[in-house]
């Protein structure tokens, strides 16, 4: 009777651990390193940023442990489709086309869009000036959206890119004429670098709802309310204790979060 109640005992032991560990599975969060300041990687390959910073924030505020896989960006979606990834906090900007396929968190910051071109140029009104130049986009971004259906009907070229960096090296090389991105990723993580100078900001910064939506938010799985509702709370929660503002401050001089 002894060894059967140990058993039993054991049996519970093993179920109840089973359970622990099923509840302690880690969130797989997918990102694409190449958006400085938001995602980069440190000369030891190490991931950090704005964004990573801000879901080990929540992660630890869910009490919740959490495991970043790196993916390019227009095969982040993809990926949390099936179930390689269960969420994407990567810049991921909130778009009535982007929900068709996932659910979103709030979000977590809003920046606009610009252009960058080398110093000099004098362009004012990029749609209209820059008709037969190339501009280089991230692919599958709000920006690529932006380009495809305003920018190539007004004559612009477009040349399509893995990663932000990738675009801007190229337009150091002249390969293109000038690029539209978050316009805090190009003042951090270009014009604030050596290979950034002699390039500047051209035209005015683009916001139009429409195209670049309303901030960038949390992707997860269509239908996946609780882990939507557990990032909500948590955004939330660090907002108000004062984690959030710890965290973009260490990366910016003004209030990331926007409007």
């Amino acid at each position: 009777m002894k060894k059967l109640a140990m058993f039993g005992a054991l049996a519970l032991s093993v179920l109840s651990f089973s359970a622990v560990a099923d509840d302690a599975k880690p969130i797989r969060i997918g990102i694409e390193a190449g958006y400085p300041p938001f995602s980069m990687k440190t000369p030891d390959g190490k991931l950090t940023g704005f964004d990573v910073d801000i879901g080990d924030a929540l992660c630890e505020q869910m009490k919740v442990k959490c495991t970043w896989v790196e993916q390019e960006f227009d095969g982040l979606i993809p990926a949390l489709k099936v179930k390689k990834i269960d969420s994407i906090l990567s810049s991921m900007t909130i778009t009535d086309d982007r929900k068709k396929n996932v659910d979103f968190t709030i979000k977590y910051y809003h920046t606009p869009a610009r252009f960058v071109m080398k110093a000099g140029s004098g362009v004012k009104d990029p749609l209209t000036e820059l008709k037969g130049k190339k501009v280089g986009v991230l692919r599958a971004s709000t920006h690529d959206r932006y380009a495809t259906e305003v920018l190539a009907p007004a004559g612009i070229n477009l040349v399509r890119y893995g990663s932000q960096q990738e675009a801007n090296l190229d337009m150091v090389a002249g390969r293109i004429d000038a690029t539209l991105a978050d316009a805090v990723n190009l003042s951090d993580g270009f014009l604030k670098t050596d290979a950034g100078k002699g390039f500047e900001f051209v035209g005015p910064t683009y916001e139009d709802a429409k195209y670049f939506g309303g901030g960038a938010g949390i992707a997860v799985r269509k239908g996946d309310k609780e882990l939507a509702d557990k990032f909500n709370t948590a955004i939330t929660e660090i907002r108000a204790n004062g984690k959030y503002k710890q965290v973009q401050d260490k990366y910016f001089d003004f209030d990331v979060y926007g409007q």
